[in-house]
């Protein structure tokens, strides 16, 4: 697997109709129907009619015909890179030149395909034949949303990529059969659906088939068995839904913004090394939700952002809580009277702990800090904080609190640098400017109040597959 800045991530969508015919649901013969049937479908991939268009492109490829292309330039002699000259951006510019300048690249460049195939065949000799059958039989029809990845570096060669794309269609879909033999209640069928994954090397960029409407909760012995497989550790939950990959050039619905620290460069520090956030999370700040939260609700939100952070690793199904709801849960374990509930008291490090562990069920380790000054001496704790729980911490002091997503830090030296994300702002959701005016950026230790007392929440990952 090649580095994520590097390599081109093919993508190619498109839907199959299964269907097939079964006599008896439940006899011991609709199995071996049902896998002709997918047969079949393989068998139409692999065959010369199917053609891939490249979304915003002028390009069609045939893969399976000794690669044909409709750009003449365009050839089994070429490397996958020269395909992004020809692609349209969203902004009017090609994929190769519309590189944003100053800010560091955020994860790989994705070409997206669409999957179609020839419909009319050279004509032939044959004339049709009809034939009638009276029988009873139960006929299926069902979608089958494929959705292939091929991860490669900019230079592999056109054919062995589009090849390798035809390879992992035809493994989807033997998955896809896997999963509808297994999951199958006579005639009622589940959808097949594909997630992808970005896991440790050496396994990278992977795709898994989930049956649609079987909750996370009942594919346990599944992911289990995939961990397995993949020699992945069993106290992390790599393969949730919630874990899928996430496209750089996909949109998220909710319209918060994730992980805007990937953006920023590191500091300048001889000797130091990064200990960062692990995963996704999303970037809660005042004036957010229709709430007007100034001045009071940075502590609500720096919690909020760690809740994000379970949530969409996988650790919780639980959406990120309101402001109220956090105030109930405060109410509900005894912290607070319930006259709390829908005032505008700001919280700190302590009740940030008490939340996390009734709404989340996490628990959190508390750092005492008696005077900012402190904090410069903290790089040891912090960083392997970082390095073994990788969660987002809260800090609090005064009537302030900040998320710190991770820290530079020298050994020799015990220089150190944080990276902060602030959630004073507010102002809309645009890149530039958080990451222009430093309301997530790296911080010296000046940055603290060097007299006024901290609080550090540091929420501790659950073993959970």
């Amino acid at each position: 697997m090649v580095h994520s800045e590097e390599c081109i991530i093919f993508r190619v969508k498109g839907i199959l109709e299964f269907a097939c015919q079964l006599d008896n649901p439940n006899g011991a013969q609709s199995d071996n129907t049902i896998s002709k049937s997918f047969q079949n479908l393989r068998s139409k991939v692999s065959s010369k009619n199917i053609v891939f268009t490249v979304s915003n492109s002028p390009i069609l490829i045939w893969p399976n015909m000794g690669f044909q292309s409709s750009m003449e330039s365009l050839t089994e002699a070429s490397a996958c890179g020269d395909i992004l000259q020809y692609i349209e951006s969203d902004d009017g510019g090609n994929k190769k030149s519309s590189k944003k300048k100053d800010k560091k690249r955020s994860g790989p460049t994705v070409v997206n395909m669409k999957l179609l195939f020839e419909v009319t065949d050279p004509a032939g000799n044959e004339a049709p034949s009809l034939m009638r059958m009276s029988s009873q039989h139960h006929s299926v029809k069902m979608p089958l949303p494929l959705d292939c990845v091929y991860s490669v570096s900019a230079d592999e060669s056109l054919p062995t990529v589009f090849t390798g794309l035809v390879e992992a269609l035809n493994k989807q879909i033997a998955d896809m059969e896997e999963v509808v033999l297994r999951y199958r209640k006579g005639s009622s069928f589940l959808v097949p659906q594909p997630f992808h994954f970005q896991l440790p090397k050496p396994a990278g960029l992977t795709t898994v088939i989930y049956p649609a409407g079987v909750p996370d909760s009942q594919l346990q012995a599944i992911r289990e068995d995939l961990h397995r497989k993949f020699e992945l550790s069993i106290d992390k939950p790599y393969l949730r839904r919630a874990n899928a990959f996430h496209f750089p050039d996909e949109a998220y619905k909710d319209g918060y913004l994730r992980n805007p620290h990937m953006h920023l460069n590191p500091p300048n520090i001889e000797d130091a090394k990064l200990y960062l956030v692990q995963g996704v999370y999303s970037y809660h700040h005042y004036m957010q939700d229709r709430v007007d939260d100034d001045g009071w609700g940075c502590a609500y939100r720096s919690l909020q952002t760690i809740c994000s952070w379970f949530q969409q690793q996988g650790y919780v199904e639980t959406a990120v809580p309101t402001h109220m709801q956090i105030q109930q849960a405060l109410v509900d374990v005894g912290d607070k009277e319930a006259r709390f509930v829908g005032s505008r008291q700001w919280i700190g490090s302590i009740e940030v702990q008490a939340v996390l562990n009734q709404l989340l069920g996490v628990t959190s380790k508390i750092m005492f800090v008696s005077q900012g000054s402190e904090l410069a001496t903290k790089g040891r704790e912090l960083a392997n904080h970082f390095q073994t729980e990788g969660t987002p911490v809260m800090i609090g002091g005064g009537v302030l609190a900040h998320t710190i997503l991770g820290v530079a830090w020298s050994e020799n030296t015990g220089e150190i640098r944080f990276l902060i994300l602030d959630p004073h702002y507010t102002g809309g959701e645009d890149l530039q400017i958080i990451t222009d005016k430093g309301w997530c950026g790296w911080k010296g230790p000046d940055f603290w109040d060097q007299n006024a007392y901290y609080n550090l929440c540091l929420p501790q990952r659950t073993k959970t597959i």
